[in-house]
């Protein structure tokens, strides 16, 4: 991770976009004449799945994945032309929205412009042919880097020119797929040349489950962990610790569980580390549909929000969308009135307050998840997840006292400690002077904070 890598990135809310699903052509234009309303939710950076054109040989369903990439200099005609990419970029950056593209270079498609040129540029079989070293990815092929001793020089060289290229159009950040399984030398070489170009180039990190790790490093394949990959990249995604949440959502685990794994990432990664939080994404479940319960979905999609670190969206999020488009068809989000629009937006907006630029502790785990952002000279911001839902009137540890719910506007009352159970989250704001409180401790931590 960059030494420069500022803290203020915990506060970035960054929008996930598929062109091919936003609207009903799949038009680049239709994400255009989105922005605007992107932009009021709250967001600082859009990011666009892979733009560029998708290989036809051995495609899955009918259109073929996004990340099988053809040509990472070329953009996806399906979408429009690199004209209209350049007038988006435009029209984002007169919004103060930044604009951040997929880079897939672990593998390309087994019809890449490359793989007729530069046959030694891919992973190869013992018959000499170029393979997956993920079976199921049966549309795509590995690309070699080489080793460390002997790295693929013409390779390295050819994909860093592709980002120089799209930085220079205009392109502020790079969301970089599997990026733990590609070697890290390079990343750091790409970031060192881009920086030349733009030194504010955000850089984001598909980082991969621990399970996927040990298995390629069992197999003698390039797999690193989140801490070695910060040294190149600003932000890493949550899925060192998503499984865990995944199964404490569901019930299966304990909150606390959860919260042992959450506060341990403080202690293992540099003390600037940025994690990418989120519910949902392209990868993952609706939210919506991942838990039966609709308010214990947005409980937790206000602690996702709430805990330090950027925070995603995912398009169509905010009409509490429960099918996820398919990658390998055309299936426009059915974007309905936006139901959620403000629920998320008055999140994203507390992303900037003050308080967030401070600390982060957790108060309080059952039976209502209780935590607190503050910053020195700032008012609090003290956060009640109802994340089990639970109907039990609710113990907080703030001053009796009227406050107002800063995701509804509603009146939220505390008498004797207590306060009635939210339907899902309530985030309130608290003078300086009444705060601190003692931390939530996890019972097997050995150290206890007094």
């Amino acid at each position: 991770m960059s030494a420069q890598t500022p803290l203020s990135y915990r506060n970035l809310v960054i929008y996930e976009i598929y062109v091919r699903s936003h609207g009903p052509k799949g038009h680049i234009s239709e994400v255009e004449k989105d922005l605007p309303r992107i932009k009021s939710l709250g967001v600082d950076i859009v990011w666009f799945m892979p733009i560029h054109p998708i290989g036809k040989l051995n495609a899955k369903g009918s259109m073929g994945c996004p990340y099988s990439i053809a040509d990472y200099t070329a953009f996806n005609p399906e979408y429009g032309t690199i004209e209209d990419f350049e007038a988006l970029i435009k029209r984002a950056h007169e919004l103060g929205l930044k604009v951040m593209i997929d880079v897939v270079y672990n593998h390309s498609s087994h019809d890449s412009i490359y793989l007729k040129e530069h046959p030694d540029w891919y992973h190869l079989d013992a018959q000499g042919k170029p393979v997956t070293t993920v079976p199921e990815w049966s549309d795509i092929i590995d690309l070699d880097y080489g080793s460390e001793a002997a790295p693929n020089e013409k390779l390295r060289e050819s994909l860093i020119s592709a980002l120089k290229q799209w930085v220079k159009l205009g392109v502020d950040g790079f969301r970089c797929d599997v990026a733990s399984i590609v070697p890290l030398s390079f990343w750091l070489r790409a970031r060192k040349e881009i920086a030349e170009i733009n030194p504010d180039t955000i850089w984001l990190a598909e980082t991969v489950h621990p399970g996927f790790i040990a298995h390629r490093r069992q197999n003698g394949l390039t797999a690193h962990s989140d801490s070695e990959v910060y040294q190149a990249f600003d932000i890493t995604y949550d899925y060192d610790i998503f499984e865990v949440w995944r199964a404490c959502a569901r019930g299966k685990l304990s909150l606390e569980h959860y919260l042992e794994f959450l506060l341990q990432q403080d202690s293992i990664y540099p003390a600037n580390y940025c994690k990418l939080r989120f519910v949902e994404n392209h990868d993952q479940p609706r939210v919506m549909a991942f838990l039966e319960k609709r308010e214990q979905a947005l409980a937790w999609t206000a602690f996702s929000a709430f805990t330090p670190g950027a925070f995603l969206l995912y398009a169509g999020q905010e009409s509490g969308a429960r099918a996820k488009p398919s990658l390998f068809e055309r299936e426009s989000i059915d974007w309905k009135n936006y139901e959620l629009q403000e629920f998320l937006s008055r999140l994203c907006q507390l992303k900037k307050d003050p308080a967030s630029a401070g600390t982060f502790t957790i108060v309080e785990s059952e039976p209502f998840l209780q935590a607190l952002k503050q910053a020195k000279g700032a008012d609090a911001l003290y956060g009640i997840f109802n994340v089990k839902g639970s109907r039990a009137e609710c113990k907080v540890k703030v001053p009796d006292g009227i406050y107002k719910d800063l995701l509804s506007d509603s009146e939220i009352i505390v008498k004797n400690g207590k306060l009635e159970a939210p339907k899902n989250a309530t985030i309130i704001r608290l003078k300086e002077e009444a705060l601190p409180f003692k931390p939530f401790v996890p019972a097997c931590w050995h150290f206890q904070i007094e």
